[in-house]
Order: structure tokens, then C-alpha cells, then sequence
């Protein structure tokens, strides 16, 4: 096929912004995704009473992945005023699908690893409708110019590279096959966590913390961090302004 090249376009400077906010519990994520402009919230569990008061808007708690492909599209078809739309969380949206597609199997099995066979099917049928899921929010993203915050709880792995020496990193609670889908094509991948600071001597070292909340949303050994707005250090998160704002275009 004959390729036009007066058909290329250049990169666009302001547009819509997809993120992904990873902390334990308690730390202020969904705190933090009530400060984007106009949110409206997707819901797979009932975390929102930190955010009582203020301007959020909040879906039903979502009983299957259904109700969510449902909600989206009700935001793509319907004229509104939301600018944001936060899911909250994709973790427990995980263990959604996870209970679906075993319920979807007729040999009943016990469990993900058991599922469609076993050997990774199950796991590869929930990272599938991860991608279904984060293809439907890019496309509200795109025609509602509409920025998308995913919110996850926090784990970590091993990592075992052949060229180094295995070491250990923050991670998305969720199978690697569908951790990409929230970490590979989005602008930031943000990890909120207590500053911390080590004290004592050598044989008894303690971290402690004044409280300060950081963000660490650009590439490092511990995290699966990133971001495309040239953020280079840890960004401070009082719980009282979005340290994300003069990157949204607003």
C-alpha cells in the first residue's frame, strides 16, 4: 500500500494525559486523582471517603467488568463536563476479572493457574481484557479529550537481569502479563510514598518518616516509574494541591 507522506503529522504539545498512581494504602492516591480537572469516577471498590466534599462525581461500584465497559461508554456517547476520568483501582478491577474468567471456564477449576487449560491461559485472558479495557479508555481519552487516571495498590518482585545481580523493585499488584497495559503507553507512572530517612549506627539502622508524602514518577532501579513531562526528582504531595497540574494544559 502506497504510503502519503503529506499525511504525517507532527507531535502535538497539549493533549489529553494518562496516569498511573501506585501506592499502599493510605498514602493519598485517590486524594490525589480528585484534584484533576472534573473527575468522574469509575469504581471497583469503595475507597472514596477520603474525598468526601469535594467536586468528584462517582459511578456505582462496578459489579462486573461489564458494568465498567458500560460506564465508559456512557462518557463516550453522552454530552457531559468531566475532564477526568479516574478508575479506582485497577488492582481490585484485577481480581474482577481474575474471578470472571475462572467463573467462565465449564471444568470449574480452583484456580487462575488451572483456568482454560493452564500453562498461562488464564493469566493471558485476564491481560487481555486489561487491554480491552485501557483501549476503551484511550479511545474516551482521544474523543473527549478527557485525561485518565488508573489508581493501584503496590507490590514487589524480583528482577533477575542476565547482566546484573537480582534485585528487588516497586511493581503494579497484578500479573506481569497486564502490568503494561499501565505502565507501557501512558505519560506517567507515579509511585506515592513516605519520605523516609535512616537513622542509627551501622548494626542498627531504622528508617523513620516526618510524614512527608513524595512521588517518584521518573525512571529508577526501585520502581517501574516514568514520566514524559521531563520530571527528573521526587515531586512533594501535601495532600492539598495536584503537584501534577501545570502538566495538564488546563
Amino acid at each position: 500500500m502506497a504510503i502519503d507522506l503529506k499525511k504525517l503529522t507532527r507531535p502535538v504539545g497539549e493533549r489529553p494525559c494518562l496516569f498511573t498512581f501506585v501506592a499502599e494504602g493510605g498514602l493519598g492516591k485517590t486524594t490525589l486523582a480528585a484534584m484533576f480537572p472534573r473527575p468522574v469516577f469509575i469504581r471497583t471498590e469503595d475507597g472514596t471517603q477520603s474525598i468526601v466534599g469535594s467536586d468528584a462525581v462517582l459511578f456505582d461500584v462496578a459489579q462486573s467488568t461489564d458494568d465498567i465497559f458500560d460506564q465508559i461508554s456512557a462518557l463516550v456517547e453522552q454530552d457531559h463536563n468531566f475532564k477526568t476520568l479516574v478508575i479506582d483501582s485497577i488492582t481490585q478491577l484485577n481480581t474482577m476479572i481474575e474471578a470472571e474468567i475462572i467463573a467462565s471456564d465449564p471444568k470449574n477449576p480452583k484456580s487462575l493457574n488451572q483456568a482454560l487449560g493452564g500453562y498461562g491461559a488464564g493469566h493471558s485472558a485476564v491481560a487481555e481484557r486489561h487491554r480491552e479495557i485501557r483501549q476503551a479508555c484511550g479511545y474516551l481519552s482521544q474523543v473527549k479529550g478527557m485525561h485518565v487516571v488508573f489508581i493501584a495498590h503496590a507490590d514487589s518482585e524480583t528482577v533477575d537481569l542476565p547482566d546484573s545481580d537480582p534485585y528487588s523493585r516497586y511493581t503494579i499488584r497484578m500479573n506481569k502479563k497486564s502490568v503494561g497495559h499501565y505502565s507501557d503507553n501512558v505519560d506517567c507512572v507515579g509511585f506515592i510514598k513516605l519520605k523516609r530517612f535512616l537513622r542509627g549506627d551501622t548494626d542498627n539502622k531504622k528508617a523513620i518518616s516526618d510524614g512527608t508524602r513524595i512521588i517518584t514518577c521518573y525512571p529508577t532501579a526501585n520502581h517501574i516509574s516514568k514520566n514524559r513531562f521531563g520530571i527528573s526528582e521526587d515531586l512533594v504531595f501535601d495532600l492539598s494541591s495536584n503537584p501534577f497540574a501545570p502538566y495538564l494544559g488546563e
